[in-house]
């Protein structure tokens, strides 16, 4: 990974970190939320709330826009995609793990 792409993982997964960013992210991947709107979902300060979604906005994972006096703020798919093909990478550097762990254990001859 170039130091672009170590920092653009960073900012996924920092923003994923947290339970409430999670829920926001779910929320508007469902259909676009006025800021206000999230922010009476949660016992948390409007501000508090802001806070998260400037997070997950960094991150790329929502966008805002205004209408009005409102920000109205929706999920970036592709953002979303993007994690998943991290965890992807992962995985299968797991699995080639895996796989030579039980080419070991089998011995020289077994297959």
């Amino acid at each position: 990974m170039t130091e672009a792409e170590e920092s653009r993982a960073d900012a996924l997964f920092h923003a994923l970190s947290d339970r409430t960013r999670r829920d926001i992210l779910r929320r508007v991947l469902a259909g676009e939320h006025s800021v206000s709107a999230l922010a009476r979902s949660y016992d948390m300060s409007f501000a508090a709330v802001q806070k998260h979604v400037a997070v997950l906005e960094r991150a790329g994972l929502v966008t805002k826009r205004r209408s009005g006096r409102e920000a109205l703020a929706s999920g970036e798919v592709e953002a979303v995609r993007s994690v998943t093909a991290l965890l992807e990478e992962f995985e299968t550097v797991w699995r080639g793990r895996v796989a030579r762990i039980d080419d070991l254990l089998a011995g020289p001859g077994h297959t």
